[in-house]
Order: structure tokens, then sequence, then C-alpha cells
């Protein structure tokens, strides 16, 4: 089956149905929250996205199923005064995973952030979720070093 990735039109009711139903899949994951969305964040999710103005949302089609998203919001990086790419979530349905279709979200999320001029990309990753280790490593991700002797970057959290 053909597999296609395509940048979502959050206007559009099959793209928001798709990722309302991937990024539950995800937060039900145990890399994800290990549990469902709220009825508060499935209400609230595809409102807000399409409100925020640096959404860039990704989804993976096999045929017309919907198998991978990945949602991200542009930032900025004062030192390289150029703006970048934050993938925010990610995800492969698992009976999909081991296919290529998280390296070819990758890729694509690459290609759009390359046409908007960022100067990198970033994400966040449970240290233990071996799996998307590696396909991060193997598309060129690895800890961030901005100045070798002050160790490498962590990604830090408070909730509020």
């Amino acid at each position: 089956m053909p597999l296609t990735i395509i940048e979502a039109d959050l206007s559009r009711p099959d793209h928001q149905a798709a990722t309302l139903l991937l990024l539950n899949a995800y937060a039900m994951d145990p890399m994800g929250d290990g549990r469902p969305l709220s009825e508060t964040a499935r209400r609230d999710v595809i409102p807000g996205l399409r409100e925020h103005p640096t959404t860039l949302v990704f989804l993976a089609y096999r045929a017309t199923e919907p198998v991978g998203l990945a949602i991200c919001f542009r930032g900025f990086s004062t030192f390289a005064a150029r703006p970048l790419v934050n993938i925010s979530d990610y995800f492969v349905v698992p009976a999909h995973r081991g296919g290529g279709i998280g390296r070819r979200l990758l890729e694509a999320i690459e290609q759009c952030a390359r046409r908007l001029g960022c100067c990198r990309m970033t994400l966040e990753v449970q240290e233990n979720n071996h799996h998307a280790k590696k396909v991060y490593a193997a598309t060129g991700f690895a800890q961030a070093f901005h100045v070798p002797a002050a160790g490498g970057a962590l990604f830090l959290s408070k909730s509020l």
C-alpha cells in the first residue's frame, strides 16, 4: 500500500479527525501519557492548534488509513537569528512501526523547515524510548551541545 505524507489543513474535518485519532492513540501509548486524552483536550486541541499561529501538522496515510502524526511549532533561534521547527508530538501507530513511516515524517518536516528558512529542528524524547531514539539518530538528531565546555543541553519542564 502506498504511503502518503501531507501537511494537514486543520480547516478540513477529515484532517481534524485524523489528527485527533492519532493524538489520542499517542496519548494512550506508554511513551505518550499512558491514558486517553481528557474530554477537555479532545474538545479543545483542534481549535487550539488552529488558533496557534505557528502550528504545523503532518499526517501519514497508508492508502486512506491515518498511521502517523507529527505536530510541530515554529520557533525562533535568537543566536542564529532564524526560525526553527520544534517537533512537539510525533507518533506512528504501533502496527505500522518499522516500515519507514517515522523516517518519512521526519523528512517531510525537514523539507518544510528548509523551505521556511529554519536553522534547525528540535524535539524531546522519553529517555527509555529506544526505538524513537534510533529513528532520530538515523536521521541526524543528537543531543545539542552549544558550548562543549557547558555540557549537553537538557530539556526541563515546570507544570503550571
